[in-house]
């Protein structure tokens, strides 16, 4: 009986360990972040994140990063993506850029993120293992749009590496700087997309330049 019910243990990691490593366009994965907060749950059903043409569609009932192994970038470099959201959800929730990752699928994961909210504020975090310090708090700006009468925003987003510092620019404006110190030393790495629960956003004119 006791192996029996270590090899259904066994299968079932395996079988959530599969769920966080595949998406849906080709060459891409993705992790879930499951809410452990009992008055901030995710929604039901399965995550869909799909290529639409060039663009990206991710419809979140959980949080989820998504990758390309491929999509990488070292030295000074810019990542940008337009990020349009489809429909508020009940409450402040965020969607952006993630850059500086490392071991995206692992125990030791390690990146930056850059994002936006419905709410017309943005905020960069850092994600090392278990821990998310903030780099900096969620704050307003004009610069991020809301949803307007339709419910629908649409938001540009940079992150722009240089030498010394990182710049952080919502629709053509730098909101932020952080030097290449502490929190934000490391920004070789994966780039990708990040997308919290109970969002609906669709992702054009991702990518990288140096």
């Amino acid at each position: 009986m006791t192996r029996r019910i270590a090899l259904i243990t066994i299968v079932a990691a395996l079988a959530a360990v599969t769920l966080a490593a595949q998406a849906g366009p080709a060459g891409w994965k993705m992790r879930i972040d499951r809410s452990t907060n009992a008055s901030d749950p995710d929604g039901t059903g399965p995550i869909k994140f799909t290529a639409e043409g060039g663009a990206f569609h991710a419809v979140n009932p959980q949080a989820a990063v998504y990758w390309n192994p491929a999509n990488s970038a070292s030295g000074a470099y810019t990542i940008k993506g337009t990020f349009k959201l489809n429909q508020p959800s009940g409450h402040t929730n965020y969607y952006g850029l993630v850059f500086g990752g490392s071991a995206l699928d692992g125990a030791d994961q390690s990146y930056i993120y850059f994002m936006v909210a419905q709410d017309g504020t943005w905020l960069v975090k850092k994600r090392d293992g278990a821990q998310t310090p903030t780099v900096s708090p969620k704050t307003p700006d004009d610069a991020v749009k809301k949803p307007g009468a339709d419910g629908t925003s649409v938001n540009s987003l940079e992150v722009r590496v240089l030498s010394d510092k990182v710049d952080y620019v919502v629709n053509g404006k730098v909101v932020y700087s952080t030097p290449k110190t502490g929190l934000t030393a490391k920004t070789d790495g994966i780039y990708g997309i990040r997308v919290n629960h109970l969002l609906d956003v669709a992702i054009s004119d991702f990518g990288m330049k140096k």
